[in-house]
């Protein structure tokens, strides 16, 4: 710690440097060190009558000073809440009480005291001795309105967190659906395990990777867009039920359903399929609204969605036809499609895996309003599943509610001469200009060589889910920091 701060001239409150300096003066640490905390905010509410005129010790952010001559009133807020704080001359003794003056809002301190009720009966802190834990050289977001720009509070999400107590509940909330997510695959038997986030190649899902590069070993590596490959390994190695929940990166848009990196739940279950991911989907889903919301039934945006019900299943081909789209079970080949996509709008020139997706998405997914699982993709947006009876369409399902994809899950292709055509009709796919499509990868190829169990496989975006159960309007509002692009030095 510099108490000649150089940079105190021009910010904020320079005052607060002074302040600073006068308390190292007085050979206080503005800074601090342990502090054994015995209670906090709510303990002390929920549990006053048992601690009155008990001593505790508390600690937390200065957000309110009142003062009253010999006397003065403190608010302090820590993880659970607000507890008022007297100061009194003669509970502190006159070093003590100088103190005051050179506190600032926004500073963290510890109390020593008694609990006792006000004449109105708010339970508070009687101090003893204070300790300054912390000094902020800068203020507080302002008191009443908070920090209401959307930009500053991604960018600042610990000013976010501090101004605004909902934000901080929404992430409360967020770690309940994580433990859900656990305690529900846990309870079923399920290995959590870890698997590598650096890949040689980019594989598991249709995207576009981050490239980085080893310098050791001189070779280019891939973030990785999934966690799907190498849990399958691990079915090979002799493990039947394992997930992860990890951070995946895809090197695409940004929007209020997109972020470059998000959190994924993958799982993957032997001598299962995709029915029983399914079931699994929605006692996912169920058990982590209950555990986040208490009840399974929700608004999203002004829209009720309701969890509790057996979830619709339609296929792929009669979701498009049933909202005015193309009768796909009558396409034969590749100008099928190209033709239905110049008649609906939708650009024919793409990857034709791209127009099938466009053309799902533009005739039947604004209309997944209630939780609903679509069945049987066509098996070249589907390279990793078994084919159905009807080779043109995969053993798949993709989990929507509220016009949003939540899930995605296979029943997974363990036959390896399949899988390896599959993976060539991708690279010709890729050589065609489709730069989202599967690379062949001869070591998971290998892998299956060795043979692997027929398996249910399943894939949950953790954020999306926790996006529509807290009702936020983008992606970034249940992410703890998402990512922004960075400031212009001229703004520091």
């Amino acid at each position: 710690m510099n108490p000649e701060e150089p940079r105190a001239e021009g910010w904020p409150e320079p005052q607060r440097f002074d302040k600073l300096r006068e308390l190292v003066s007085l050979g206080v640490n503005p800074y601090g060190h342990r502090f054994a905390v015995t209670h906090h905010a709510m303990d002390i509410f929920t549990n006053c009558d048992e601690l009155l005129d008990k001593p505790v010790r508390v600690a937390g952010r200065i957000r309110s000073v009142r003062l009253h001559g010999g006397s003065a009133f403190l608010d302090l807020h820590d993880e659970t809440g607000r507890i008022q704080v007297y100061v009194r001359r003669d509970g502190v003794g006159d070093d003590g009480f100088k103190l005051l003056d050179l506190l600032d809002l926004g500073d963290f301190l510890g109390v020593e005291g008694r609990v006792f009720r006000t004449r109105r009966g708010e339970p508070s802190v009687d101090a003893a001795s204070l300790e300054p834990l912390g000094k902020a050289l800068r203020p507080p977001p302002e008191k009443y309105h908070g920090l209401q720009d959307t930009d500053l509070r991604y960018r600042y999400r610990y000013l976010d967190l501090m101004a605004n107590p909902e934000v901080r509940e929404l992430f409360r909330r967020r770690s309940a659906v994580l433990r859900s997510l656990r305690r529900t695959l846990d309870d079923r038997g399920y290995l959590e395990v870890e698997t590598p986030v650096l890949h040689t190649l980019a594989g598991g899902a249709s995207a576009r990777p981050f490239e980085t590069h080893h310098n050791t070993l001189d070779m280019q590596l891939y973030l990785r867009i999934a966690l799907e490959l190498h849990l399958k390994r691990l079915l090979v190695g002799g493990f039947e039920r394992v997930y992860e929940i990890g951070r995946v990166f895809r090197n695409e848009g940004i929007s209020t359903r997109h972020n470059p990196e998000f959190t994924m739940l993958e799982c993957y279950e032997a001598y299962a399929d995709r029915d029983v991911m399914m079931d699994l989907t929605e006692d996912l889903a169920r058990n982590a609204a209950q555990a986040a919301l208490g009840t399974t039934t929700f608004a999203f945006q002004g829209e009720r969605i309701d969890l509790g019900p057996a979830w619709r299943r339609a296929t792929f081909a009669e979701l498009v036809a049933e909202h005015g789209g193309p009768d796909l079970d009558r396409f034969r080949g590749e100008e099928d499609w190209r033709r239905a996509a110049a008649d609906g709008g939708i650009d024919a020139s793409q990857p034709l895996a791209k127009i099938m997706d466009d053309i799902f998405e533009h005739y039947a997914q604004p209309h997944l309003r209630q939780p609903t699982f679509v069945l049987d993709h066509p098996s070249l947006m589907s390279p990793l599943a078994k084919q159905a009876a009807d080779p043109r369409y995969a053993l798949r399902f993709e989990a929507f509610m509220a016009g949003m994809e939540i899930g995605n899950a296979y029943s997974e292709q363990n036959d390896a001469q399949a899988q390896r055509l599959a993976f060539e009709l991708q690279a010709r796919q890729r050589q065609l200009g489709d730069d989202e499509a599967h690379e062949l990868d001869e070591d998971f190829l290998l892998a299956l060589e060795y043979g692997m169990p027929p398996a249910g496989g399943l894939g949950v975006g953790v954020d999306r889910l926790c996006m529509l159960l807290f009702d936020a309007p983008s992606l970034r509002e249940v992410i703890l920091f998402p990512l922004q692009r960075p400031k212009p030095a001229k703004e520091g």
